[in-house]
């Protein structure tokens, strides 16, 4: 009877218990405007229509359309290790979380136990050897608190915040992996198509220069014009050298991130004007963009961890009640352990009541009342940072476009006036030099329109993932 009535205290405790003390969570206003910055000249296409997806919502394999760089992708989300350890960080915290959890309920378990004691004749009361023997079953409840004031409720939410925001740190972890292999995927692209040019310039230059030497041979061009032809060689010749280098790099900092040696399969193509065009990234409100970036989806959760631990510093100022039980059977042979009258329980209940702590409760309460307020600066912070991420990105997409035509139409002026250099030179109008400062312009105008549009791809990336996309496949 007795035992009954200690199971249904122990269920009628178990639903009293659970009330967090923790404070009620309101989410922090966003520390941000409204809108995005005039200078972002949002265009009709721009704003998100109903139906179209989110950045966020948009996968990568629909964005990024060139099989070889899904296919980079694909790679480095099996082998990249930083990867790899942030998914071994949400497994940990979900153990730490289903921890957390049990506390919540009462550990039950068997225990048997087998006891044989020999008393000397001088220490027996009977004066004569003794020997007792006992044997014990039971199946109890050990030390569970009853969470009369939320101190493990609270401790729970805190852990599972702390899970939640690990996964949110896995997709910040993703995206930011993503968006480094399709930057560096561009840059080898556009070092690629560098070092193109600077091949074809080299093999025009070294049939100039073998022209000129042929007239400087027979006396119509000077020495002069054949040294100057000579230093258009070099100069084409010092950056083979240069960007023979940087597509090594390039090529080893992308297997870096893919975890895995780059096959030729998987190397992109010679020029920006292969790749297809990027997915449509439509940008609608700071606060409907912002908030689903998973980076402050992370701080939200670990501001809501914070609040939580509040709670279990201020139950920790509460009487801590915690309740052992058992029920069993004992006998001093194991064969009648379980003959009638053998049965023996207990049931100890015990109150704790803090009285004198040495101020630590007081100062325990205060840190997490002050991690809380850290936590909140950092989830405004990370909004204003994430705001001026996204601001800077559409206001560099126009800069970009307005630097594309203009350096488009310098390369056309630089290719033409070189043209028209050459023939003037080979009527004996203008000398050499006249022709080599045409070459060396359209030369480095047309280095500076690929690095002009290979910003631009870069901008179109940056601007998926600042607008949370990259994440879902």
């Amino acid at each position: 009877m007795i035992l009954k009535k200690s199971i249904v205290f122990l269920g009628i405790a178990g639903v009293l218990s659970g009330c967090s003390m923790a404070p009620e969570y309101l989410r922090p206003e966003a520390p941000v405007a409204q809108t995005w910055p005039a200078s972002a000249r949002l265009e009709e296409k721009d704003l998100a229509k109903e139906g179209s997806l989110s950045a966020a919502d948009t996968g990568w394999r629909v964005f990024f359309t060139d099989p070889h760089l899904q296919k980079l992708i694909e790679t480095a989300l099996a082998n990249n290790r930083d990867l790899r350890v942030s998914a071994l960080n949400i497994e940990r915290a979900r153990g730490m979380y289903q921890i957390q959890r049990a506390d919540l309920l009462p550990s039950i378990a068997v225990s048997g136990q087998s006891s044989n004691q020999e008393t000397p004749a001088g220490l027996s009361s009977s004066g004569h050897d003794t020997l007792s023997r006992s044997q014990t079953l039971s199946v109890g409840v050990a030390s569970y608190e009853l969470d009369f004031f939320g101190r493990i409720q609270s401790l729970k939410d805190q852990a599972l915040e702390e899970y939640l925001a690990t996964e949110e740190a896995f997709r910040s972890a993703q995206i930011s992996l993503v968006s480094e292999i399709a930057s560096a995927y561009v840059t080898l692209v556009a070092d690629r198509e560098l070092l193109a040019i600077s091949s074809e310039t080299l093999d025009s230059q070294r049939a100039s220069y073998e022209m000129i030497r042929r007239r400087y041979e027979v006396g119509v061009s000077s020495e002069l014009d054949l040294r100057q032809a000579q230093t258009s060689v070099d100069t084409a010749r010092v950056n083979i050298a240069r960007y023979s280098g940087q597509v090594e790099q390039d090529t080893n900092a992308l297997a870096l991130l893919v975890g895995a040696p780059v096959t030729p399969d998987m190397l992109p193509a010679y020029s920006l004007r292969e790749l297809p065009p990027w997915g449509e990234i439509p940008v609608g409100l700071p606060s409907d963009i912002l908030l689903q970036r998973p980076d402050i989806l992370q701080a939200e959760h670990q501001l809501k961890a914070a609040n939580a631990n509040i709670g279990a510093a201020r139950a920790n100022f509460f009487p801590r009640i915690t309740l052992t039980a058992s029920y069993g059977t004992g006998s001093s042979e194991l064969s009648s352990l379980f003959d009638g009258g053998t049965g023996m329980w207990s049931f100890i209940p015990s109150v704790t009541l803090p009285i004198f702590e040495g101020g630590r409760n007081i100062a325990n309460l205060r840190v997490s009342e002050a991690d809380k307020k850290i936590a909140v600066a950092n989830y405004e912070k990370a909004i204003q940072s994430a705001f001026r991420e996204v601001s800077d990105a559409l206001v560099l997409r126009w800069s970009l476009l307005d630097q594309y035509n203009a350096q488009l139409s310098l390369t056309e002026a630089t290719s033409e006036a070189y043209r028209l250099s050459r023939e003037r030179y080979n009527r004996g109008i203008d000398s050499y030099l006249t022709v080599l400062d045409s070459q060396r312009s359209m030369y480095s105008s047309q280095l500076d329109l690929i690095a002009v549009r290979a910003s631009r791809e870069l901008n179109q990336i940056q601007l998926y993932r600042v607008l949370g996309g990259g994440w879902k496949e």
